[in-house]
């Protein structure tokens, strides 16, 4: 392919990746784990204090890397950010994955970049969780990061490669504690590769130089060991002031051990990450699927098995990215606890194999392994199959875009949409914008009192919604709120209720909004702010 029309269908691919993942970034409510790392990166942008939390939240680099835009964009005060503002950063690195991709170019072919940029930029999956303020998106980034400098090393052995993919591993180490996950798929996936190299045809080795067994260097491993281990020290003990955080990190892996086989309303069967790609369909809810990128990823297991992959793509390469995908599909689909980003890092594979899988599929269509083609060029059924195959899988990304705009624009915050899990309804915007409504209302406006008394799970992302108040408590029984009856407004789950009906009496107006699916919160108004509410709703 011709650099001046590769340039120009990336760009293109680039830019339409960019206007879906940045285009309306506020539509969707915040969920509650979304509510819950922007509370804690709170933290850190008004007061500089950040200290890595074992038992939850994962990783730091989210909320550092978060610093420099949100500052740009609104300032050091958490009451002045917004939901487009955080959800910017995972955006970003989403988009940062495809120019990853640059670096592959020998690796997959100039063609095969293309396709894999297009099956990024628009699959569902990796769109919608582009847009979602947590740890997973940069896990993959960084994932392909280590993947590509990796690469890049064994095609050039030098130190700068090596600190590159060091400094990327630290980075996947210092985001989320899945990524020991990942390193052993890595580690798995470079064994397997190495004691099965010698049955790839010789002919097709010539992809990788200097050899197709290339040594690492004692040194060079050395630096990127070390720049990983600093990599980590950095952001866990933030920046040398929690000297504890290196230590905590590591003995975070046995909190989430434990909790991968707990029971519980996260625990699934082992096909659930499959049959979510493959078909899903919830009550009148349209049907979801991203066969297409299983099946070419099946066709590209194949090839890469065999050997004998398309055009200019790297055999040995193609081999690891199956090794890998094959060892983290198996271990996410094996743990009990399951959520569907937790796709993403084996799905950034199968976007790989796919690419060659599609590739290999437009060849078999036009060159047979002798040099003669499959079907005449001049026949007419050779030409109408070729165009078929063709326009066949121009509908299946056509179709995977189509999919993307619905889940991301109008499927939003629909349960109907599988990616969307557990998430905050759009109701719960009408309970916000009625607390805001009776703030207005009351001489104390921002600084008014607000007691919520919830349970645990029902509390977020209502801290989030009420960043701006400044008199917020929140308290997990009656008996701990204290008095009652002079508060202007109380928030509760709705297991709190009967305790709470009592104590008020008739003192103040009942409202009830949606939480979650099927889960409901009540927030319960002074009669005098509820009346001089109503006086303003009078035509």
């Amino acid at each position: 392919m011709k650099k001046p029309v590769f340039g120009f269908l990336f760009l293109l691919i680039f830019l339409a990746a960019l206007l879906v993942r940045i285009i309306d970034l506020d539509l969707r409510p915040m969920h509650h784990d979304e509510a819950n790392q922007a509370v804690k990166f709170g933290s850190l942008l008004e007061n500089g204090e950040y200290r890595y939390d074992r038992a939850d939240h994962h990783g730091p680099t989210l909320y550092y890397l978060s610093l420099p835009i949100i500052r740009l964009l609104t300032g050091a005060k958490f009451a002045d950010t917004g939901e487009s503002g955080l959800r910017l950063i995972p955006a970003l690195f989403g988009l940062g994955i495809l120019l990853l991709l640059l670096l592959l170019r020998d690796a997959l072919s100039d063609r095969g970049v293309i396709l894999c940029a297009i099956l990024t930029a628009i699959s569902p999956l990796m769109v919608f969780y582009s847009r979602f303020y947590i740890q997973e998106t940069l896990l993959v980034f960084f994932t392909v990061g280590a993947l590509t400098a990796g690469w890049r090393y064994c095609r050039n052995p030098c130190a700068g490669w090596a600190v590159l993919t060091g400094f990327f591993t630290g980075m996947m180490y210092a985001t989320k504690e899945t990524c020991l996950i990942i390193f052993a798929a890595l580690l798995g996936a470079l064994i397997l590769t190495r004691i099965t190299h010698k049955r790839i045809p010789l002919a097709t080795q010539e992809s990788l130089h200097p050899t197709a067994k290339p040594s690492i260097k004692g040194f060079h491993l050395l630096a990127a060991l070390s720049t990983a281990l600093c990599i980590a020290i950095l952001f866990y003990s933030s920046f040398f002031k929690n000297p504890a955080g290196p230590v905590d990190s590591v003995l975070a892996f046995k909190t989430y051990f434990v909790r991968a086989g707990d029971s519980g309303f996260h625990i699934h069967p082992w096909y659930y990450y499959l049959k979510m790609l493959a078909f899903s369909k919830y009550g009148s809810g349209p049907a979801w699927s991203e066969g297409l990128v299983l099946i070419l990823a099946l066709i590209g297991s194949t090839v890469s098995i065999r050997g004998k992959v398309p055009g200019s793509m790297s055999p040995v390469f193609l081999r690891f990215v199956f090794f890998y995908t094959l060892l983290t599909t198996a271990i996410f689909s094996l743990i009990p606890y399951k959520t569907p980003w937790n796709m993403l890092p084996f799905y950034s594979g199968l976007i790989i194999l796919a690419c060659a899988g599609g590739l290999s599929i437009l060849d078999w269509f036009k060159i047979q392994p002798a040099g003669k083609p499959l079907l005449p060029r001049g026949s007419n059924k050779g030409q109408v199959l070729r165009v078929g195959v063709r326009l066949l899988l121009l509908a299946g990304i056509v179709n995977l875009g189509l999919q993307s705009v619905r889940a991301n624009f109008k499927y939003y915050a629909d349960n109907r949409n599988p990616y969307v899990y557990a998430h905050t309804v759009n109701d719960f915007k009408r309970l916000v914008e009625r607390i805001r409504n009776i703030a207005a209302l009351h001489p104390d406006q921002y600084d008014m009192r607000i007691k919520v008394i919830t349970n645990p799970y029902d509390t977020w992302p209502l801290p989030w919604y009420l960043r701006k108040f400044r008199r917020v408590g929140y308290w997990q029984d009656v008996t701990s709120a204290g008095p009652l009856a002079s508060v202007p407004l109380i928030a509760a789950s709705l297991d709190k209720a009967e305790t709470i009906r009592p104590v008020l009496k008739n003192g103040f107006q009942a409202e009830y909004y949606g939480l979650r699916p099927e889960v409901l919160m009540v927030i319960y108004i002074r009669q005098d702010l509820w009346q001089a509410f109503m006086k303003t709703r009078i035509i």
